[in-house]
């Protein structure tokens, strides 16, 4: 049976993110992206600082989002993270829904891969300390 690789996260955009148009500004929801990646990685205790210890940084190098509505000051969103690629790559895939009302705010995706901390490079398949913290297999 496939472990449960998605996790969910609730948060209300504070004022100090909200632009001229009085809308969420949209790069602040890098940030909460950012936000629910870390609760999804902490779920399998594998946040950034169990990355570090394991010898293996974790850059983001690609980054969609596709905006389908404005967030809004006040207005709860929910931010969905789901895993959906592990064996040569962390690709985790997002929805960004208001809390109320279910409607899609924002839906996203980043792709992350491992580098060696020791030598500085890019591996070309995940190392097994991923497979294991998410209790899956390569595919």
């Amino acid at each position: 049976m496939k472990p449960d690789l998605s996790h969910e996260i609730e948060l209300t955009p504070p004022f100090h993110d909200i632009d001229l148009m009085e809308v969420v500004w949209h790069g602040h929801y890098v940030k909460y992206l950012e936000l629910a990646r870390c609760a999804l990685l902490a779920k399998f205790d594998y946040d950034y600082p169990q990355m570090l210890a394991s010898g293996y940084a974790w850059p983001v190098v690609d980054m969609r989002l596709k905006y389908v509505r404005s967030a809004t000051y006040g207005k709860a969103l929910k931010i969905r993270a789901e895993i959906t690629e592990w064996e040569n790559r962390l690709r985790i895939d997002y929805v960004l829904r208001d809390a109320a009302t279910g409607q899609k705010v924002n839906q996203a995706h980043t792709i992350q891969v491992a580098v060696s901390i020791a030598t500085k490079e890019m591996l070309y398949v995940c190392p097994p300390v991923l497979w294991h913290r998410l209790g899956v297999r390569p595919e």
